[in-house]
């Protein structure tokens, strides 16, 4: 039988753009779409036709949930609603993944008390180079991290309301800009293979809203420490002038660096430069997802829980507070 998915909020860009998660699931031939969800009943209507299912759509998810009876939910929305949502899957006991949410210490809290599946797709912890970085980390092979750098600058947030989610330019629903939406993946891959959770502070931060003017700022700058004292950098921003990406990553131990660059991962040490792999397309949102939904099938834990997004997002809280600004009140 396929697994029956039901999707809440698909007003979040990343319904059917970026991650494109509906088309993901539209192409699994074991699962079926059953429900689509956004408030605004033509947003719902139109991402059913982008992605040509059958499926119902509801302007209230406390009506479709009942309804439609789904084995699996893809909880998105505003950033604003979705605590409130994922409350409200694990209260009905139904197993989620949910797109970067914030207000996450209630959720957390729950998610432990009632064991429920409340999982959260960070595919950077994905990436050769973070899953290279953690087996030398484990073999203790070059001795131990010391520093990391991660930076992502994707493409002008003017895409959002073209894609029905106007509402990220607004500081109030999104809590903030390219620092709350984008820095999760440098930050959560910092925990990651630190492995030191709470123990890790921000030291400084810096926001810029120079490039596009919005209210949103569109740069930032992070810099974090952990308790053994490795420091990292995640630099942030919305100011690539095309589709397509900006990145760049380095691991360093105190006898090697790991880099990225030229399509290969490289591992540069005293005796020269050591190619580990050479990279195809990056492990993305279909993985993450299907890793998901296979977990959940299978009655396991999720491969990345809100647990650990709520590590990343007590960073992005501590570091708009850090750069003195007011949306850093969601997790800490």
């Amino acid at each position: 039988m396929p697994t029956r998915v039901a999707a809440i909020g698909v007003c979040h860009w990343h319904s059917l753009y970026d991650a494109s998660y509906l088309r993901h699931l539209a192409a699994m031939p074991d699962v079926e779409i059953v429900g689509i969800h956004d408030e605004s009943s033509g947003i719902a209507a139109h991402r059913a036709e982008e992605i040509g299912v059958g499926a119902p759509s509801f302007t209230d998810y406390r009506e479709m949930i009942p309804a439609v009876e789904p084995d699996f939910v893809l909880a998105l929305g505003r950033h604003d609603t979705m605590a409130a949502t994922a409350h409200y899957l694990l209260d009905s006991g139904i197993p989620f993944v949910m797109e970067k949410p914030r207000q996450l210490r209630g959720v957390v809290e729950k998610a432990d008390a009632t064991g429920g599946f409340a999982a959260v797709p960070l595919p950077q912890r994905y990436l050769p180079l973070i899953q290279h970085a953690r087996k030398l980390i484990d073999d203790g092979t070059y001795g131990p991290m010391c520093h990391f750098y991660f930076r992502m600058n994707r493409p002008s947030s003017d895409r959002y309301p073209g894609w029905g989610s106007s509402w990220m330019l607004d500081p109030e629903l999104a809590n903030g800009g390219c620092l709350r939406n984008l820095s999760a993946h440098g930050l959560d891959a910092f925990v990651y293979l630190t492995g030191e959770g709470e123990d890790i502070e921000v030291t400084g931060a810096q926001l810029s809203w120079a490039t596009h003017g919005q209210p949103v700022e569109d740069y930032a700058s992070v810099l974090v420490k952990s308790g053994k004292g490795v420091l990292g950098t995640v630099e942030i921003g919305n100011g690539f002038p095309r589709h397509g990406t900006d990145d760049d990553a380095k691991v360093a131990f105190r006898d090697a660096i790991l880099t990225t660059g030229g399509g290969t991962v490289t591992l540069e040490t005293a005796d020269g430069a050591e190619v580990l792999e050479t990279l195809g397309a990056p492990p993305g949102p279909a993985g993450a997802l299907r890793r998901t939904i296979d977990a959940a099938t299978r009655g396991e834990r999720p491969p990345i829980s809100v647990r650990d997004c709520y590590l990343a997002v007590r960073l992005i809280d501590l570091a708009y507070l850090a750069a003195g600004n007011p949306y850093g009140t969601a997790a800490v």
